[in-house]
């Protein structure tokens, strides 16, 4: 890629991650266009859908959450592993209001954008979960795909002005949930 067109290919990612962080993940592409001074056919030439700008602005994130989940394999206890990744992903899904919502639809729409992101994401998150129940530390009736919809629904908590305040009290309680006693 050309010099220029990777500055103006990241200057409109930039301001796809501002104005997406703000309006959340179905903020129109008309307004990131505009906010980035550039018309919407130029963005689309950059992006040809919207699930093509978010999985490139959420690439990165998909990354580090995924290597973060490899580091604590084998690092710490199966148990604090679990949890601090758990707590990382539900902070990361804050960030970009109703992303779970198209992280759920990607995990099975193998047409997805996002799909190999997400899928590649739930494995770490499996491989979290399975080293803990191989330890005794979690509970073994649940699987990556429960672990996956923890994290929406701790992330949708978050979302509700009225249960944000709660959300680290909520975290901690289906935390506990997930541990075996």
């Amino acid at each position: 890629m050309r010099a220029d067109a990777r500055k103006n290919r990241d200057h409109l990612l930039a301001v796809a991650g501002a104005v997406i962080a703000e309006q959340g993940v179905d903020a129109s592409l008309r307004d990131i266009a505009r906010k980035a001074d550039v018309g919407l056919a130029t963005l689309l030439r950059h992006f040809l859908t919207r699930e093509a700008l978010l999985e490139a602005l959420l690439h990165t994130s998909f990354e580090q959450l995924t290597a973060r989940a490899g580091a604590l394999e084998t690092s710490g206890s199966p148990e604090d592993a679990l949890v601090s990744w758990l707590r990382d992903c539900v902070a990361w899904t804050t960030e970009y209001r109703g992303v779970t919502v198209l992280m759920a639809a990607a995990i099975e729409d193998t047409e997805s954008a996002l799909h190999a992101s997400c899928v590649t994401l739930r494995a770490a998150g499996t491989r979290l979960l399975t080293r803990a129940q191989a330890t005794g530390t979690a509970r073994t009736d649940i699987d990556g795909t429960d672990l996956f919809a923890l994290i929406a629904a701790l992330a949708w908590l978050g979302d509700q002005p009225s249960l944000a305040p709660r959300a680290d009290h909520l975290f901690d309680v289906v935390a506990s949930a997930i541990l075996a006693k």
